[in-house]
């Protein structure tokens, strides 16, 4: 929901009334994964996507007839007979949509879209089966509203979703029916919108520029850092999260990184590089690259021994960075870093998919 959040303020703003249609779980090949949205006014706009086109049609007539009922429905989609043609999935994946009821309905959305919009923390678990199918709770890491219907299945819930809130993770959870764990009487979809995973580019060249943008499109919250002003200026990076004036290794020592972290080091020049990849090492981030050529990165380990810097450490450096795409300009140098990200985060090969039988989604 995190993707049509905006569209939704708009919406409650202006007073419409409308439908939510969520993907809250995936089977084999399925094109897009939980959590992701599409939402259907009563002016007949849609924002946001559950497939990718592949069932957005059957979505929109279920969303009109949920506008019209008030009563949340859950949807499978895919292909589950002989008609490869019929509605449905024909990549071969089956998606579960739930469709629930928004606009004056759905009280409790303006305070969800609010957090979402400010960064902060908040959880929405809905019962994605049985009755009460469609009701809600809303949990932050310090309150709670609305309810499932029991306060002990509530209390169980709640328990289970701050713990998710805090991973920043979405999907299904099975609970009895009095919240009682290791039973599944009741399954209630958790998505989690936790703050956006940090990008931080290290060098304020025309390289990071084009880093920091593609980092924004995929979602991070992006910070640019350099030493030198004349060259980090809001004129050269308007779109940043943050733009920070200082020396790179004393900004990273005083930052919190954690494990979801990527961290792009473009600064190219010992002086800046040795000392902050010192820092960069202590952290937890997931991903740290290094521009440069490898007799660069040679000379770099070099000092980085020199420097004390165990050599075991050396394989969380991503250098020469990014992916061999055969990029040349900033731009395209942008996505084989992102491509490098992406790669790692979620264990992809960087390899062809046509040609092979690799899956398409892991």
């Amino acid at each position: 929901m995190r993707d049509i959040a905006e569209g939704l303020t708009t919406w409650v703003r202006d007073g419409h009334d409308f439908a939510v249609a969520t993907v809250v779980r995936t089977w084999r090949s399925a094109p897009r994964q939980p959590g992701a949205a599409m939402a259907v006014a009563d002016d007949g706009t849609v924002i946001g996507s559950v497939s990718g086109g592949c069932v957005e049609g059957a979505v929109y007539e279920a969303a009109q007839e949920v506008m019209r009922t008030g009563e949340a429905r859950l949807e499978t989609y895919g292909v589950s007979d002989d008609d490869a043609f019929a509605v449905g999935l024909t990549c071969g994946g089956i998606i579960h949509v739930l469709v629930v009821p928004g606009g004056p309905r759905y009280a409790d959305l303006p305070d969800v879209l609010a957090h979402i919009e400010a960064r902060r923390p908040v959880a929405v678990a809905t019962l994605s089966s049985g009755p009460g199918l469609g009701r809600y709770v809303v949990v932050t890491p310090t309150d709670v509203t609305g309810s499932l219907g029991d306060e002990q299945l509530d209390a169980g819930v709640v328990e289970q979703a701050r713990g998710m809130l805090a991973l920043g993770s979405t999907g299904t959870i099975h609970i009895g029916a009095q919240g009682e764990r290791r039973m599944d009487d009741v399954s209630v979809f958790v998505q989690s919108f936790a703050p956006p995973p940090r990008m931080i580019v290290f060098g304020a060249i025309d390289f990071a520029s084009a880093v920091a943008r593609i980092g924004s499109f995929l979602g991070y919250r992006v910070t640019v850092c350099d030493a030198r002003p004349v060259f980090a200026t809001k004129a050269r990076f308007p779109d940043v999260d943050e733009l920070v004036v200082e020396w790179p290794h004393r900004y990273l020592a005083g930052q919190e990184i954690g494990e979801d972290a990527v961290l792009c080091v473009l600064t190219h020049d010992p002086k800046f590089d040795v000392p902050l990849l010192q820092e960069a090492l202590k952290t937890p981030a997931r991903y740290i690259g290094v521009m440069g050529s490898r007799r660069t990165h040679d000379d770099r380990l070099h000092r980085l021994r020199e420097a004390g810097v165990d050599e075991a450490s050396f394989a969380r450096l991503a250098s020469p960075i990014g992916l061999d795409l055969g990029a040349r300009t900033p731009e395209e140098t942008a996505v084989a870093i992102a491509a490098e990200i992406i790669a790692l985060t979620w264990g992809g090969t960087g390899a062809r998919l046509t040609g092979g039988d690799l899956p398409i989604h892991s």
